[in-house]
């Protein structure tokens, strides 16, 4: 069986240093907010290139808190817009409702899959405070006319970075190409922890000193709380994880682009949709390999008898979900399409090329 993700193996790579890690933190006696925690910190931002990294507990949680940070710093209030793709994951959403903001939702570019820049413009009202884009599978999306208007509207530009932790534009890295970045470290993603984790990058001294309070039940100082915080806390285990799977991340995304190269120029079959690839390489680091097809159904069971494993990311968009049910008279069709023939491949840094090989000879066989 050609598994779509063999984490095991993934993380028996790199089993020696993360069994030292582990032993020596769990010798440390210090479980939280200690050395490793701070180490992978600095190390995050130094990759990113940004100021400040803030640990927490999972992606969701970094979104949320990049949020209500702005809130209780008072750039945001209550009931402000914020624009978001509508095909995007549905923590992208919930962190905004989370925060009683607004969800505005702007479709995507079918080509990309990201967020349609060109359409952004036409969703801004008085009460529009930030633009969140989401790097989506993996694809940065930026360009100058985003920033040009978000400047000219006096919008944050939030990164949803949660698949995308290595990509770069114009050799920015995502995670500091906007005023913050919300990560997920999910077991997954290319960086992924043992269990729950995230992280935030900016650099914006005050925002990220709101966004430390915060995660800390709105504490700066022991038993002094300043704001109606939250537990979200990174913990020492998964720091010290992360901080040795992240030594080999650039390493790790090129193999995943030397596979999402292989599937692109040896998949002939024209019943598939192939995604794009960029003219720079650098912009996709391929968290998903997603290819569409109108015979999604048949074609995954098809693979699935042929022991070769695939995911549907995502099945339902949000504006479909019964937790949105007052968005589900809306109508996205780019969303709506995307979202009924979209199928993951398997892709990662373990797979061999004659796994390649098989995927690929199966999908040519496909009618």
């Amino acid at each position: 069986m050609i598994k779509f993700l063999d984490l095991q193996k993934i993380n028996l790579t790199h089993q020696q240093e993360i069994e030292e890690r582990i032993l020596n933190t769990f010798r440390s006696g210090w479980y939280l907010m200690g050395n490793e925690v701070k180490a992978f910190e600095t190390n995050l931002a130094n990759y990113i290139g940004a100021q400040h990294a803030i640990g927490v507990a999972n992606g969701l949680d970094a979104l949320r808190l990049i949020l209500r940070a702005y809130i209780e710093l008072g750039i945001f209030q209550k009931g402000d817009e914020i624009i978001v793709p509508a095909n995007t994951y549905i923590a992208s959403i919930l962190a905004i409702s989370d925060n009683n903001l607004v969800p505005v939702l702007v479709e995507p570019d079918i080509n990309t899959y990201n967020i349609d820049i060109t359409k952004i413009e036409e969703k801004i009202t008085e009460k529009t405070k930030a633009i969140l884009i989401v790097h989506l599978y993996g694809r940065v999306v930026f360009s100058q006319a985003l920033k040009s208007m978000a400047e000219k509207h006096d919008l944050k530009i939030i990164e949803d970075n949660a698949q995308a932790i290595g990509a770069e534009w114009d050799s920015i890295k995502s995670g500091n190409l906007g005023d913050a970045a919300g990560f997920s470290f999910y077991p997954g993603k290319n960086l992924g922890a043992l269990g729950d984790a995230g992280g935030i990058t900016t650099n914006d001294e005050d925002l990220a000193k709101c966004i430390r309070t915060l995660a800390n039940y709105g504490s700066a100082q022991k038993y002094v709380n300043i704001y109606q915080g939250l537990n979200s806390r990174l913990d020492e285990i998964q720091a010290a994880v992360l901080d040795v799977k992240l030594k080999y991340i650039d390493e790790e995304n090129d193999r995943r682009n030397n596979i999402a190269q292989q599937y692109i120029t040896g998949i002939h079959n024209p019943n598939l949709i192939l995604p794009e690839m960029p003219e720079n390489e650098k912009e996709h680091v391929w968290h998903l390999f997603v290819i569409r097809t109108q015979s999604r159904e048949e074609l995954q069971s098809y693979l699935l008898e042929n022991g070769i494993q695939t995911l549907i990311h995502y099945p339902i968009p949000p504006h479909k979900q019964e937790a949105y049910t007052n968005w589900n008279h809306l109508s996205f069709p780019v969303t709506e399409k995307i979202h009924e023939e979209v199928l993951s491949l398997p892709i990662s840094p373990v797979m061999s090329d004659m796994e390649v090989k098989e995927v690929i000879e199966k999908l040519n066989l496909f009618k």
